[in-house]
């Protein structure tokens, strides 16, 4: 046989094994290395980036793969543990079915138990874990932010690493309110309170002014949100007040008792927390929120009843 008749036989063959190639691993050994996609990132986008930093042979072979296996727009955000020591196919399984760790995105003013009920959702965590969450965090020091948990993470654990980043955020607030002579757990407390009860970022220096006016003048706070927590249950944290309410035995009833709350209320974040510090001065002792939401501060009681009827009624 001519070479040309040997060429034209294996031609088939090379083609084969060329293609074959193209979903084989990048390296023959190599150790797992963590590979993070992030919240709202694309498949191409993360196709791109698997291969830009050596992770795939080619795009068009793991989308193959991807589409065999039925896997197209199945990768989530997240952590993953993955190797160029692994070919196309194991890597599309990994990205697919075996997170290490998962995004959870933690709003501002949630209570300690409702940031369980989402870390839990997004998670999977058993109920043993959730109580365990609840039961070890710290109400107030639960830093609202996106983080990115292990899944093998206990409760305890998740709820540390929100404190610790609590601690990493706030340092320079801790030390202004030191330097104002505002105690730590006021400062907390005073914040959670601002988070649920101001309806923008903007009007918080307001309603912490009103607060400490009325604080410092001896008044009762009167602030439903302290109600609020007081009757919280699962399934309604937050439940409108009824006149009723206003006669809940509990130490969070600031209609009853003077002063601030024993503990926060809910997790603020940095714009309360700075509303505290730097709230002013101001001659409002009172405010309300119209249907609208929008906000009527008053100097007088007087004052206060007339935007009662004027907003309210």
């Amino acid at each position: 046989m001519d070479k040309k008749k040997i060429i034209i036989a294996i031609l088939p063959v090379i083609a084969v094994l060329f293609f074959l190639y193209q979903f084989s691993a990048p390296e023959g050994k190599a150790a797992e290395e963590r590979f993070v996609i992030n919240l709202n990132a694309g498949q191409t986008e993360i196709i791109t980036k698997l291969k830009e930093e050596g992770y795939i042979r080619t795009e068009w072979a793991f989308k193959l793969v991807m589409q065999v296996r039925g896997f197209l727009g199945q990768i989530k955000p997240g952590g993953y543990l993955i190797s160029r020591g692994m070919n196309a196919w194991e890597l599309a399984d990994i990205l697919v079915n075996h997170p290490y760790q998962k995004w959870v995105v933690i709003p501002e003013g949630l209570r300690k138990e409702e940031v369980a009920d989402r870390i839990a959702e997004q998670l999977g965590w058993a109920d043993s874990k959730k109580q365990e969450f609840i039961s070890t965090a710290e109400e107030g020091y639960l830093f609202p932010d996106t983080y990115l948990f292990n899944l093998d993470y206990t409760g305890q654990e998740t709820a540390t690493r929100m404190e610790s980043n609590f601690n990493e955020q706030t340092i320079e607030i801790f030390k202004r309110a030191a330097e104002s002579r505002i105690l730590n757990n006021t400062l907390v407390i005073l914040a959670s309170i601002i988070q649920r009860e101001a309806g923008s970022e903007k009007e918080m220096p307001l309603i912490a002014a009103i607060i400490w006016n009325r604080w410092l003048n001896d008044m009762k706070f009167e602030i439903d949100a302290t109600v609020q927590y007081a009757l919280g249950k699962p399934g309604n944290w937050w439940s409108s007040v009824k006149p009723e309410d206003y006669k809940i035995d509990s130490p969070y009833n600031t209609y009853l008792h003077k002063g601030r709350p024993p503990a926060p209320i809910c997790n603020p974040g940095l714009a309360a927390l700075n509303a505290v510090v730097d709230s002013g001065d101001t001659e409002y002792f009172f405010y309300l929120h119209d249907s609208e939401g929008q906000i009527h501060p008053a100097k007088t009681y007087e004052e206060h009843l007339e935007n009662i009827e004027k907003y309210l009624k």
